[in-house]
C-alpha cells in the first residue's frame, strides 16, 4: 500500500514522524532495492506464414474430420465419490465404471434421463445440468468381476452355495454409496475459440470431455484402456514376443484442433500384456523353463504378485497376493466343521490344500501337488487354491522393462505397411460406431469417415560433397561410398585391437578394414598388438575382465595409443561395453571403436564401421556442398552455433536411475557436420534438464553452456555466436512453456555469466516423434518420399509448427517428425527455416542415408545412451511392482558421471 494513501484508519496525508536518531558506532545498511517486477513468461510464438518451396504432393492423413453443432451448450462437470457402505473409500480399479452404469440404470428417471461421461475415476460429465447441485446414490452390484475373461462363460458355471460362501468375494460389500456434486460448467464454444487461435483452460477441458467420451465407449466394448489408447480383447490381434508376454494391437484416438477445423486423428497403436490362460503356461513361458518342476518360484512370486486371475471351476475371479510356503500336498489350513464344539464354536479341521480340494470338493489335481499354491488371501488369512485352477484373465498390461530381444520382436511384429495401417484404421472407426454413441450424439459431435487430404510439399535433397571434390545428389533420402573417397579422412598410426574372446580371424580383419579404409582414403598403419583375453579372465566381472586387459595393454604398449578396437563377444547389449568405454573414455582419453564380429564380415559392413571411427578421430564423411558458402541459409550469415538436447531416463521399473542429460553443439562455423558433446546426470525422471548453467561461486559456472560455448569461440576463430539455434527433444506439449523460461533463461544467464554485453538472438525448436499422425499416398502402396514437409490444414490453429519426413521409410510406415518452432528472434522465413532442419537430417557421420530428425537431436541421444552405459545398475525391474512402481520426481540423491579427459571430449566419441 502506498503510505501517503488512507489505511482506513487515519486522514490520509498525515505527516510521517521523524526518523529516531542514529545510536552512535552503528553504520547505516542500504536497504534493498525493490525486486525487480516479473517478467512477463514467454509463450509459443505464432506461425508467420507458410513455405512454398518444393514439388507440390497430395497426401492423406490420419485425422479425420469432425463438426459440432452445439455450439451454444455447455458441459458440466461433476465430481464422483465412491464408497462401501460402511464408508470405507472404493480403491478397486474399473469397479467404479460399472457402479456409473449400474447408477445410470437405476436411477435414470431422477437424472432426467441424461447421459454420462465418466473417466472411470472422480470425474462425471453430462451435456446440461443435472437436477440438482448434490447427489447421493446407493447402488447394488450382483457380481463384480472382469468382463475381461478368457472364453469362458462369465459366471454362468457358478458354484453351489456352501462354495459360493467359501470363495471370498473380491470386494467385500456389494452395496456402494455414490455421491455426485458439482464442479465446473464448461462451455462448448471454447472448441470454436480454440480453432480460432484461442486456446484457453476451458478449450482443453472440452477435448478432454470428448476423448473420455470415446474412452467411455471402449471400455463398455471390454477394452483394455491405457491413457488414450484402447485394446480389444482378441486374440487375433495378440503376439507373442517372448517371456509369456505378448505385443496387443489396439488404437489410439485424440480429438486436435487445427487449421482445418476439429479432427479425430486415429492411429495403431501397440502395448505389452501378460500371456492369459492357465498360470502354469505363462511361468513355463515367463522362465524359458522346461516344465513346472524346474521354475524359480522366487522370481515366479514377484512376477504373479497383483495379476488378476479366475479360478476354475467356480469361475471366480481374485487378485494374486503371493505364494504358499509350502507345496500344496503339504500345506496346511483349518477347515471349518458344520459340527460345533462344547462353546458352541464350529470345529475347525487341519487339513492340506491338496486334500481338501481332492477329497472334500473332488476335484482332480494333475500336477499341483508337488508345486505352491496361489494365494489370493490377505497377509493375515491367506487364501490358497492349487495352480492348475488358476488361469490369468486376459488383457493385464505387461509394464516391466522389455529384454532386448522382446523389444526387437515388437517392433518387427507391430510393423504395418501403409495400405495395411489404412484399412486397420478405416475398420477401426467402423466399428466405433461412434454415430450411435448418445453423448456424441447429445453434443452434436459427428465424424468424418473419409482421410482428410492435404497438400505438401517435397523438398529437393541437399547436393553432398565427398572426397576428391566429387559431389553428388541423394536419390531417395540414400548415397553410398562406392568408389569415392570420405571428405576428410584420417591416419591411424598408433592402434591396437583388443578382443575379448569374441571368435573371429583377427589377422583377416585387419586386412579387410585396411584395405576398406585405402579405399576411402585413410591410411591404416599395422596394429601394434592384438590383445587377446586370457582363458581365465572370462569368468571375472565385467569390470574386472577391463581392468586386467588394461593391465595387459599397458604393460605392452610405449605409450598411449590413439585407438583401440575392441572385438566383443555378444551381439547385444554386451556386459563389457560399458566398462569398456568408461576405462577408455573417462581414463585414458582413448577413442575406441566396438564391434561384434558376425562369421561373415563384408565390404558394406567395414564402410560403416569406417564411418564412425573416421567421424571419431576427428575426420568429416561427408558434408553439405554449401556449407562453407554463403549460400547456406541461416547459418552462413552470422557466426551461428546449433544445439541439440535431450535428455534419457531409465526404463520403467528403474525408477531410482538418474536421468542422463545430453546436449551436444556445433564447432568450426559455418560447419554444421561437426559436433562435440556435455553430458550429466539430474534427479530420476526429471525431464527439464538443470545443468545448463551452475553457477558454483560468483567467477565460475559449471554449467554444459559454458563448456559447449567456450569450445564453439575456440574453434570459430575466437568467434562468439550471435545466433543460437536450439533443438530439443521428447518434450511433451505441456511442457513447451517450461523449455521457454526455464531452460532457455539458463542458457540466456550461462551467455551473459561470459559475458554481460552479449546478447545473441534465439532460435527454439523442439522435435517430436512420439506422436500419432501418419501420412499416406493416395492409390500407392509406397510410403510418401523422403523431403515431405506438411505444414497446413492439420497443423496448429495458431502456433508455428510442421511436419517433415525427411527419411525414406523403408519398413512399416513413414513416422514425421513433428516440429514445433516456439521462438525465432532471427526471423526466419518458413522455406529457410525448413530448408535448415531438412538440411540437418543430411549431415549425420554415421549413416549414408537421410534421417528422420535434425543429427544434432540424434547425436544428443546417442552421448546420454553411451555414458548411460558408465553408470551400471542392478537390473532393478525384476524386484519393481508390474504395476508401475512409480517414484516421485528428485527423490534420490544424484550419482554424478566421472567427466571425460580432453582429446575425446572435444571429438565425436559418441558416433
Amino acid at each position: 500500500m502506498d503510505p501517503l494513501e488512507s489505511d482506513g484508519n487515519g486522514a490520509a496525508g498525515d505527516p510521517l514522524p521523524p526518523p529516531p536518531p542514529l545510536p552512535p558506532n552503528v553504520v547505516p545498511i542500504k536497504a534493498e532495492s525493490e525486486p525487480a517486477k516479473k517478467k512477463p513468461a514467454r509463450v509459443p510464438m505464432a506461425r508467420r506464414g507458410l513455405g512454398s518451396k518444393g514439388q507440390k504432393v497430395s497426401v492423406l492423413t490420419n485425422h479425420f474430420k469432425v463438426n459440432v453443432g452445439n455450439v451454444d451448450g455447455h458441459f458440466y462437470h461433476y465430481s464422483v465419490s465412491l464408497s462401501y457402505e460402511d464408508g470405507r473409500p472404493v480403491d478397486g480399479k474399473g469397479v467404479g465404471r460399472k457402479v456409473i452404469d449400474r447408477l445410470h440404470e437405476t436411477y435414470s428417471s431422477e437424472l432426467d434421463g441424461k447421459d454420462f461421461a465418466y473417466d472411470g475415476e472422480k470425474s462425471l460429465f453430462t451435456v446440461g445440468a443435472l437436477p440438482d447441485n448434490k447427489h447421493q446414490f446407493t447402488v447394488v452390484l450382483e457380481d463384480v468381476t472382469s468382463n475381461r475373461n478368457n472364453g469362458n462363460a462369465n459366471g454362468h458355471d457358478s458354484p453351489n452355495e456352501s462354495d459360493r460362501k467359501r470363495l471370498r468375494r473380491p470386494y467385500q460389500s456389494k452395496t456402494f454409496l455414490v455421491e455426485i456434486s458439482f464442479a465446473a460448467k464448461i462451455p462448448m464454444q471454447a472448441i470454436q475459440n480454440a480453432l480460432c487461435g484461442q486456446e484457453s483452460e476451458n478449450s482443453q477441458e472440452a477435448l478432454r470431455v470428448l476423448d473420455i467420451i470415446l474412452r467411455q465407449n471402449a471400455a463398455k466394448q471390454g477394452c483394455l484402456l491405457v491413457r488414450q489408447s484402447f485394446f480389444h480383447n482378441d486374440p487375433a490381434n495378440f503376439v507373442p514376443i517372448g517371456g509369456g508376454v505378448l505385443g496387443c494391437r489396439g488404437f489410439h484416438s485424440s480429438f486436435r484442433t487445427s487449421q482445418g477445423g476439429l479432427s479425430l486423428n486415429i492411429d495403431v497403436s501397440t502395448t505389452m500384456i501378460i500371456q492369459p490362460g492357465p498360470v502354469v503356461d505363462f511361468l513355463i513361458a515367463n522362465q524359458n523353463a522346461r516344465d513346472p518342476f524346474s521354475l524359480d518360484w522366487a522370481k515366479a512370486k514377484r512376477v504373479l504378485k497383483n495379476l488378476r486371475i479366475k479360478v476354475n471351476p467356480s469361475n471366480q475371479e481374485y487378485k494374486i497376493t503371493g505364494l504358499s510356503e509350502q507345496i500344496c500336498r503339504d500345506q496346511m489350513f483349518s477347515l471349518k466343521q458344520k459340527s460345533k464344539n462344547g462353546d458352541g464354536e464350529a470345529e475347525t479341521l487341519e487339513v492340506t490344500v491338496y486334500d481338501y480340494f481332492v477329497n472334500h470338493r473332488n476335484i482332480q489335481l494333475q500336477y499341483s501337488g508337488d508345486l505352491p499354491c496361489i494365494n489370493v488371501g490377505k497377509p493375515k488369512r491367506p487364501t490358497y487354491i492349487p495352480i492348475e485352477l488358476c488361469e490369468l484373465v486376459s488383457l493385464q498390461r505387461y509394464t516391466k522393462a522389455l529384454s532386448t530381444f522382446q523389444r526387437a520382436a515388437l517392433v518387427e511384429k507391430s510393423r504395418q505397411k501403409p495400405q495395411e495401417r489404412m484399412s486397420a484404421l478405416s475398420n477401426a472407426l467402423r466399428n466405433g460406431n461412434y454415430g450411435a454413441d448418445p453423448m456424441l450424439r447429445s453434443c452434436g459431435v459427428s465424424i468424418s469417415s473419409n482421410f482428410t487430404q492435404v497438400e505438401g510439399r517435397v523438398l529437393p535433397a541437399p547436393k553432398l560433397k565427398m572426397g576428391n571434390g566429387d559431389e553428388l545428389f541423394p536419390r531417395n533420402g540414400r548415397w553410398n561410398f562406392n568408389n569415392k573417397k570420405f571428405m576428410e579422412p584420417t591416419k591411424i598410426e598408433r592402434w591396437a585391437v583388443v578382443n575379448f574372446s569374441a571368435r573371429c580371424d583377427v589377422r583377416r580383419l585387419v586386412q579387410d578394414l585396411t584395405r576398406c579404409a585405402d579405399m576411402k582414403g585413410i591410411r591404416i598403419d599395422a596394429p601394434f598388438d592384438v590383445f587377446e583375453e586370457s582363458h581365465q579372465n572370462r569368468r571375472l566381472s565385467p569390470v574386472l575382465r577391463v581392468e586386467k586387459m588394461f593391465e595387459d595393454i599397458q604393460s605392452k604398449l610405449p605409450g598411449a595409443p590413439q585407438f583401440l578396437l575392441c572385438l566383443l563377444p555378444d551381439r547385444k547389449n554386451s556386459d563389457l561395453y560399458g566398462p569398456w568405454k568408461r576405462k577408455n573414455l573417462a581414463e585414458f582419453d582413448i577413442v575406441t571403436q566396438c564391434m561384434a564380429p558376425t562369421p561373415r564380415i563384408n565390404d558394406q559392413y567395414l564402410t560403416n564401421l569406417l564411418l564412425k571411427i573416421n567421424a571419431k578421430l576427428g575426420g568429416l564423411n561427408s558434408m553439405l556442398a554449401i556449407e562453407r558458402t554463403p549460400a547456406l541459409p541461416v547459418i552462413s550469415k552470422l557466426p551461428s552455433i546449433i544445439l541439440g538436447m535431450d535428455v534419457s531416463h531409465g526404463s520403467p521399473g528403474h525408477s531410482d536411475v538418474p536421468s542422463i542429460a545430453a546436449v551436444v553443439s556445433s564447432r568450426q562455423w559455418p560447419l554444421i557436420s561437426r559436433y562435440r558433446a556435455s553430458v550429466r546426470t539430474q534427479s530420476p525422471k526429471v525431464e527439464m534438464i538443470d545443468s545448463l548453467f551452475k553457477k558454483v561461486s560468483e567467477k565460475e559456472d559449471d554449467g554444459i553452456i559454458r563448456e559447449l560455448l567456450l569450445d564453439f569461440y575456440t574453434s570459430s576463430g575466437k568467434r562468439k555466436p550471435d545466433q543460437i539455434i536450439i533443438f530439443r527433444d521428447g518434450v511433451s506439449e505441456s511442457q513447451f512453456n517450461q523449455v521457454l523460461n526455464i531452460e532457455l533463461d539458463q542458457i540466456i544467464e550461462a551467455c551473459k555469466f561470459l559475458d554481460e554485453t552479449w546478447d545473441p538472438k534465439f532460435v527454439v525448436i523442439v522435435a517430436q516423434k512420439n506422436h500419432h499422425t501418419k501420412f499416406f499416398l493416395q492409390n500407392s502402396p509406397d510410403n510418401v518420399q523422403p523431403g515431405t514437409v506438411i505444414d497446413n490444414k492439420i497443423c496448429h490453429p495458431k502456433n508455428n509448427d510442421f511436419y517433415l519426413c525427411a527419411h525414406a521409410g523403408m519398413i512399416g510406415t513413414t513416422r514425421p517428425t513433428h516440429y514445433h518452432v516456439l521462438l525465432d528472434q532471427i526471423g526466419i522465413s518458413p522455406d529457410d527455416l525448413q530448408e535448415l532442419v531438412h538440411s540437418l537430417s543430411y549431415v549425420y557421420q554415421r549413416s549414408t542415408t537421410a534421417i528422420s530428425v535434425v543429427a544434432p537431436i540424434c547425436y544428443a541421444h546417442l552421448a546420454a545412451a553411451q555414458l548411460g552405459t558408465f553408470m551400471k545398475f542392478e537390473d532393478a525391474s525384476e524386484t519393481s511392482s508390474s504395476h508401475g512402481g512409480v517414484t516421485a520426481p528428485g527423490a534420490v540423491p544424484v550419482l554424478q558421471l566421472p567427466r571425460l579427459k580432453e582429446k575425446v571430449c572435444n571429438s565425436m566419441f559418441f558416433c
